[in-house]
């Protein structure tokens, strides 16, 4: 049997090259009540549903120019585009 030794190599991490846990981290990060999950991702009770779409690649690209956010700008581009054209 042939073994690879890098596939099987692992690099030890200083643990003094982490970063630092900011506040930003902490919001970000998995609440628990003791041993109990209570907070991640998405809060429950949102009215949004997961989809998949195909978008022509210079619409995709001109909503994701101004970076995080773009799905969201999108979703607010369909609703003003409803408001002016729904009967």
């Amino acid at each position: 049997m042939t073994v690879n030794s890098d596939a099987t190599k692992i690099d030890w991490v200083d643990p003094d090259d982490a970063p630092e846990l900011d506040d930003a981290w902490f919001e970000k990060a998995d609440h628990h009540r003791g041993e109990t999950l209570v907070g991640r991702g998405r809060p429950r009770g949102t009215d949004k549903v997961s989809t998949t779409i195909r978008f022509d690649a210079d619409v995709l690209a001109a909503f994701k120019r101004d970076g995080a956010g773009w799905q969201t700008r999108m979703n607010q581009a369909l609703r003003d585009w409803l408001a002016r054209n729904a009967a």
